[in-house]
């Protein structure tokens, strides 16, 4: 099994709509348990409610997720640590493991203006949902023996 963090400033957004979908594409493999996906943030203050309600929109229940500090994460054997922000990969924290280091960089939902705010974060989730298919497909499913 394959241990995943997804890291990103405030662990409110991007990681955790990234932690919900990399787990929910790993479980639904049909090859088992394939990966235990986790989130965190180098400056963590919470899940926001918007990433919640536009995940529940795609079937996706992120609301039971926490927002969590990086450094909980730093004695646990990772394969993968995936920076979702440009912010997280000059800040991420020394993992003591093997674990290759990802970069992917999605807007920042929570910026948009008032108004357009929903809008963004649709558009940002339906990026990650794209970019956790794919890296499942590539990273772990490959890998798992049939």
């Amino acid at each position: 099994m394959k241990n995943i963090l997804v890291l990103c400033t405030g662990n409110s957004a991007r990681s955790q709509m990234a932690h919900g979908y990399l787990q929910h594409f790993a479980d639904t493999a049909g090859r088992g348990e394939s990966a235990q996906v986790y989130s965190a943030g180098v400056a963590p203050h919470g899940v926001n409610p918007l990433a919640i309600q536009v995940m529940a929109e795609d079937g996706i229940d992120i609301s039971h997720h926490t927002s969590n500090h990086a450094d909980e994460y730093t004695s646990l054997p990772l394969d993968y640590v995936i920076t979702v922000c440009d912010n997280a990969r000059e800040q991420c924290p020394i993992f003591p493991s093997t674990a290759k280091k990802v970069h992917h960089s999605f807007t920042d939902p929570s910026h948009a203006p008032g108004d357009n705010k929903l809008a963004q974060f649709r558009a940002v989730r339906d990026e990650i949902k794209a970019y956790s298919q794919q890296f499942i497909e590539d990273n772990v499913t490959s890998q798992v023996p049939a």
